[in-house]
């Protein structure tokens, strides 16, 4: 869903192999999955199911097979999606996809805050946990966003990384062998490119 191609160039900028896959049996034969993706949640399952992918996929998942989630990536790996209604996703991570409110109470009983959705830009992550993707990322380093919506898991302890727009979100969850993100890696430059470069490394030596 949209951003392929500048996923695919950025693995082969750090020295890694990568493809993009069509068919079921391209993705059994990976020795690790990246799902990025921007665009509607409802549209990116559709795609998914129309290729035959999702069987295959959760398999793989389940089999241990190095996964990373990028952007709408990150937010089909839960339960469901309240954007367009509610909507079905892998239900890997217990959760929901919500939007970002529109506006927020200030400490004033007269004034609000009205944030501009969709959250765009750079913006500081808050690291929790250090899956192999963060090692060596500096605490509240930043990176570049384009959402509207955000994930809520129900378990906190998947909960990577936080950052704040309005709200504090989950903007990078670890589960076993899963890594997600919510920010665009291949978009953020030299910090970016080592978290795919390290996922890289990852993949090659599980």
């Amino acid at each position: 869903m949209g951003n392929l191609r500048s996923v695919l160039k950025a693995f082969e900028k750090t020295g890694h192999e990568a493809q993009i896959i069509q068919t079921p049996q391209e993705l059994r034969d990976a020795v690790a999955l990246v799902l990025p993706g921007v665009g509607a949640f409802r549209d990116c399952i559709k795609n998914l199911e129309t290729h035959n992918l999702i069987a295959p996929l959760l398999q793989s998942i389940r089999a241990g097979k190095p996964f990373l989630g990028i952007c709408l990536g990150l937010q089909i790996l839960f339960s469901e999606s309240e954007e367009f209604g509610t909507t079905a996703g892998l239900n890997v991570i217990k959760g929901r996809v919500v939007r970002f409110p529109i506006s927020l109470p200030q400490s004033s009983a007269h004034s609000e805050m009205r944030l501009k959705i969709p959250h765009m830009g750079w913006n500081a992550i808050a690291i929790h946990k250090r899956p192999r993707c963060l090692q060596d990322i500096p605490d509240e380093s930043f990176f570049y966003f384009v959402h509207s919506y955000y994930v809520l898991p129900e378990d906190p302890q998947v909960v990577a990384a936080t950052t704040e727009y309005g709200v504090t979100f989950a903007s990078a969850v670890w589960k076993d062998n899963i890594v997600a993100v919510q920010f665009h890696p291949e978009k953020s430059q030299t910090l970016g490119l080592h978290i795919i470069k390290q996922f890289g490394e990852w993949a090659l030596h599980n």
